[in-house]
């Protein structure tokens, strides 16, 4: 069990599958990661909430000048239901 602790709150998770993220206003956020997938040519990471089981958070991956991944909002609403449609149809084939 891994145990993060950030000012006053202390979140308990039972996987290794848990990633940080900073936030515009440099603060930590922390999420489980669920899936990396692929659709269109165009990787996108899928996460969840560790505040809130029922959420989930999907990120487009885009290289910055140096290479590095960074994780990027997706404003396109046609583009996000597209993405969730083929996560929804992932999870439905592991049933």
């Amino acid at each position: 069990m891994k145990i993060i602790e950030k000012e006053q709150t202390k979140i308990m998770v039972n996987n290794e599958n848990i990633i940080e993220l900073i936030d515009d206003n440099g603060d930590s956020v922390f999420f489980e990661h669920l899936m990396t997938l692929t659709y269109k040519e165009q990787d996108y990471i899928i996460l969840a909430t560790l505040e809130d089981d029922e959420s989930i958070v999907i990120l487009r991956i885009e290289q910055d000048n140096d290479g590095y991944d960074t994780y990027v909002s997706i404003e396109d609403r046609m583009e996000l239901k597209e993405v969730l449609k083929a996560y929804t149809e992932i999870l439905n084939l592991d049933l």
